[in-house]
């Protein structure tokens, strides 16, 4: 992805500027889409928090993005590569005619912000069921400012250390927004500790239908997160474009295979979940690696991903929507084998281990995956610990054990022949709700 801020008196290319805008508008769609394949996972109780979660996050993010984020990430490295200056704050200086590349600037701002909202959001289904809506409030903008950001600048910004200085590769976001996300997800579930019930209650998703229409809407939206990434209409946009859809092929086949070969059952959230594995590992090498490199990479993803998810059981962390195991995980399949399959003919020069490369590319990126992720993890679980301590990260038992959606926003998903938002009559949530409330759903 070229990052270079450049404000020049030039117009734009107008066909670049105009696939910009749709892979824009696709990527801001991803993350209802998340919205809509984290619900269907959740349990009937807590569909709207998690529905919530997602789309609260597109306002947090936007705030801070275009308050200090944008020139902290995109702006002229101010110390050592790991961290831009304040010449953009507020996006101050970037007007209508300012150009990025072939792009307008503010373009270039906008795409990049449909990243950080929904790298937020991810990390939301490690959480599921059990976190207050107050402290995600807070978590999202300080998490957005504290981590991604820097991240974001390190792999993408003029002058970061991973791209300029290290020589890693990342076309679209394994760095900043698959790796980050997982290891933030995993940092955050331990903080918060387990669901009641995890390893004894069942806690099936109650909506496979929504889940795969959320995957799907996922999907159609990867394409304008990959190929967009190469900011203009042209043959490295439609390579990746390809790749993408390559390897989501390859993962949900991957992810079937082994649910036949393992449990006898190819199912509906394996396929989902397939295909967003491959999906999140061709993230960082679409513009990468050759059409046959992005097959294994989403193969490989879907393979090591399907049997990642269920690590949470053996080492005991709750990560509630297998956000570790799918983002995570995928994330590192992916970064790494760039370091395998990367081909001059897509990089322009550096080349991976089957290429002729040899081992200099992928020690390059196997050293970004460990800075990122250690990095990730330490403050988020630094900022998770320090909301906790000041106004509880947790929901309640009571809470918890009810529901968030009619504990927290009074509502339910599906009113199934219940007074009010839910309540059962005569239970003692009915009983609690607002006189006025109560006359209004009676009368």
């Amino acid at each position: 992805m070229e990052t270079t801020v450049t404000l020049a008196a030039a117009q734009a290319d107008t066909g670049d500027t105009a696939w910009l805008l749709a892979a824009t508008a696709l990527v801001l769609l991803m993350t209802p889409g998340l919205a809509l394949f984290y619900g269907g996972m959740v349990r009937t109780k807590s569909v709207l928090n998690m529905l919530m979660m997602s789309f609260v996050s597109i306002a947090l993010v936007t705030i801070v993005w275009l308050a200090c984020g944008y020139s902290l990430a995109f702006g002229d490295d101010a110390f050592a590569g790991l961290i831009g200056g304040l010449d953009h704050a507020g996006m101050a200086g970037l007007g209508p005619d300012s150009v990025q590349g072939t792009v307008p600037t503010l373009l270039f701002a906008t795409f990049q912000l449909t990243f950080a909202i929904i790298t937020a959001a991810l990390i939301s289904g490690a959480i599921a069921d059990r976190a207050k809506f107050g402290a995600w409030l807070v978590f999202v903008p300080v998490w957005a400012l504290l981590v991604y950001v820097p991240v974001a600048h390190w792999t993408w910004g003029p002058g970061g250390w991973i791209l300029e200085r290290l020589g890693a590769l990342d076309f679209a976001g394994g760095l900043p927004v698959e790796i980050t996300s997982g290891a933030s997800g995993l940092a955050l579930a331990l903080v918060l500790g387990p669901r009641l019930g995890f390893k004894k209650d069942a806690m099936r998703p109650h909506n496979l239908p929504m889940v795969m229409l959320g995957a799907g809407l996922l999907w159609f939206g990867w394409f304008g997160f990959n190929a967009g990434s190469a900011l203009g209409a042209n043959g490295l946009a439609a390579a990746a474009f390809l790749n993408t859809l390559a390897a989501g092929c390859t993962g949900l086949l991957g992810w079937l295979f082994v649910e036949q070969k393992r449990d006898g059952h190819p199912t509906t959230l394996g396929a989902a979940s397939g295909a967003v594995a491959g999906l999140v590992a061709i993230t960082p090498s679409c513009g990468s690696v050759s059409l046959l490199g992005a097959l294994v990479v989403g193969l490989a993803a879907g393979v090591v991903c399907s049997y990642a998810v269920g690590w949470k059981f053996k080492f005991n962390y709750d990560d509630s929507l297998d956000v570790v195991g799918v983002h995570l995980v995928g994330g590192i399949i992916g970064t790494l084998l760039i370091g395998v399959f990367a081909t001059a003919t897509m990089t322009g020069g550096a080349e991976g281990l089957l290429y002729g490369g040899g081992l200099t590319q992928l020690g390059k990126q196997a050293v970004a995956v460990v800075a990122v992720a250690a990095y990730a993890f330490l403050v988020t679980y630094g900022i998770g610990k320090v909301i906790d301590k000041v106004m509880g990260l947790r929901a309640s038992e009571e809470q918890e054990h009810t529901g968030l959606d009619l504990t927290v926003h009074a509502e339910t998903a599906y009113d199934h022949g219940v007074l009010g938002h839910g309540a059962p009559v005569g239970s003692s949530l009915s009983s609690s709700l607002p006189a006025a409330q109560k006359v209004k759903k009676q009368a």
